[in-house]
C-alpha cells in the first residue's frame, strides 16, 4: 500500500513545501551558474524512468562547452570546473530534480536513473527497479554512491525494491542529508560514477 499510494502522498507532501522555501536558493544558483558557466543553467538529459519509460531529467549545470580545435566538445573531466565540483560535492546540482518529483517522473527516494543507453544491459533481476520511480536518492547511494561495483549497486536497488517501508524511506532521507553535510563517498570526477568500465562496456565483454 505505502509503495503504491503513500510513496507518492509522501513525495507531494515533502516537495511542494520545499520548492516554495528553497526558491531563493534556486535563484542564487541559477545566476551564479549563469555567470560562471553560461546558459544554459539547466543540464537535460534523458533517463529511463518507471516502467523503462524516458523522461528528462533537470540539474544544475556543472560544465563548460569547452571544444577541441575541431570543434568538438572536450572529455567531461575537462570541462568540469571548481565550481561545478562543488555543486557536485554537496549534491546542489541535484536540487532541480525536484520538478522531476513534483511531475510524478522521479521520487525522493528510489533507484538512481542511470543513462539511457544502459537500459538493454540489466539482467531480469536487475529491471525491477523499473517497477518503481526512480529517486534523487536511495539505498545504493548510501552504500557507497561512486564507490561501489556495478553488481553490488544494482543489487542495492533490487533489495530496495523489495523491502520498500516508509520506515526504510525516512531512514534512508535521514543518512543522505548525513553523508552530505560530511561529504561522504562523493567523486566529483564525472566519469566515476561507478568504478571501472560503464555498465554497457563490462556487460557486453562477458
Amino acid at each position: 500500500m505505502y509503495r503504491t499510494f503513500g510513496k507518492r502522498l509522501l513525495d507531494l507532501a515533502l516537495t511542494i513545501p520545499a520548492l516554495i522555501l528553497l526558491a531563493p536558493l534556486f535563484a542564487l544558483l541559477a545566476l551564479l551558474v549563469r555567470l560562471k558557466l553560461g546558459l544554459p543553467v539547466l543540464f537535460r538529459q534523458q533517463r529511463p524512468g518507471l516502467f523503462g519509460q524516458p523522461f528528462t531529467i533537470y540539474k544544475f549545470r556543472t560544465m563548460t562547452d569547452a571544444r577541441d580545435t575541431r570543434g568538438d566538445l572536450l572529455p567531461d573531466a575537462e570541462r568540469l570546473t571548481p565550481f561545478g565540483c562543488f555543486l557536485r560535492s554537496i549534491s546542489l546540482d541535484e536540487l532541480p530534480e525536484l520538478f522531476n518529483v513534483l511531475k510524478g517522473e522521479m521520487s525522493l527516494i528510489g533507484p538512481r536513473p542511470l543513462l539511457m543507453r544502459y537500459y538493454p544491459y540489466f539482467t531480469d533481476t536487475e529491471r525491477v527497479r523499473f517497477l518503481m520511480r526512480p529517486g534523487i536518492t536511495g539505498w545504493a547511494q548510501i552504500h557507497g554512491r561512486n564507490t561501489v561495483p556495478w553488481d553490488e549497486r544494482l543489487a542495492y536497488d533490487v533489495w530496495y525494491y523489495e523491502n520498500c517501508t516508509l520506515f526504510l524511506d525516512i531512514k534512508i532521507g535521514l543518512m543522505t542529508i548525513g553523508k552530505v553535510l560530511k561529504r561522504e563517498d562523493i567523486s566529483p570526477d564525472p566519469n566515476s560514477d561507478l568504478p571501472g568500465y560503464d555498465l554497457d562496456v563490462e556487460r557486453s565483454m562477458l
